[in-house]
């Protein structure tokens, strides 16, 4: 829900975000050391980055498994609404260094058989990869990181486009290691799709790219 030394990752402007900082993630999308993420989304990039083999889809969850829902119990101010989910998944991964994030929380708004997916290229490496990874993989890849480093992540122009159940939103999203840091050290945008089941929303899938020089954000994906 995603440095240049590095998430969910970005470069140019600093890489929007690249700052400074001693992770590597950021080398997914070919950026140099600087400082480093991923929204969100560098975070989920973490572990691919760290990983040589090509990025395969998980294997898919038992269909009764994907009948369940989570047995946590969600908070109902999270899930009403598009803007809520949305806000929810950006807070519950971001706080300051130090400060165990509410894994419970993020995984809440999860439908069963979620994705989290970062894509990005390796450094010489002219294919675009992605790693598809469960709500659980991305917290086992992450939360040391998170929990280490400070970062906070916002979305900060959201296009939202919505059919009767289903919900897909370009979310173009700012990360800081500070939350009153002046200028983010990534940016990119995270595709999120929704399905919402009679009573609440649910994040089904979160694909995510961080931006680089060669890649800037378009205009219409800055826009309030």
């Amino acid at each position: 829900m995603f440095s240049k030394q590095g998430g969910a990752f970005r470069q140019g402007r600093g890489l929007p975000r690249l700052c400074r900082s001693s992770v590597t993630i950021l080398t997914l999308m070919n950026i140099k050391p600087c400082t480093m993420l991923v929204s969100l989304l560098f975070l989920g990039s973490f572990g691919f980055a760290q990983s040589s083999e090509t990025p395969s889809v998980s294997p898919s969850q038992p269909a009764a498994a994907a009948q369940t829902a989570p047995a946590v119990q969600a908070k109902a101010e999270d899930l009403q609404s598009i803007d809520s989910i949305l806000a929810a998944t950006y807070d519950v991964i971001s706080g300051p260094a130090g400060k165990k994030r509410d894994w419970d929380r993020f995984r809440s708004l999860f439908y069963p058989g979620a994705r989290l997916i970062p894509t990005g290229k390796r450094p010489g490496e002219t294919d675009v990869r992605a790693r598809v990874l469960t709500p659980e993989e991305y917290i086992q890849r992450s939360s040391p990181f998170l929990e280490k480093e400070g970062f906070f992540e916002r979305g900060v122009s959201n296009k939202i486009e919505r059919y009767a159940n289903i919900a897909q939103i370009f979310s173009t999203y700012e990360s800081r290691h500070n939350g009153d840091d002046a200028q983010p050290f990534q940016r990119g945008i995270n595709s999120f799709q929704l399905v919402f089941d009679g009573k609440r929303w649910w994040v089904m899938t979160i694909m995510w790219q961080g931006e680089t020089p060669e890649t800037a954000i378009p205009a219409e994906f800055l826009r309030k």
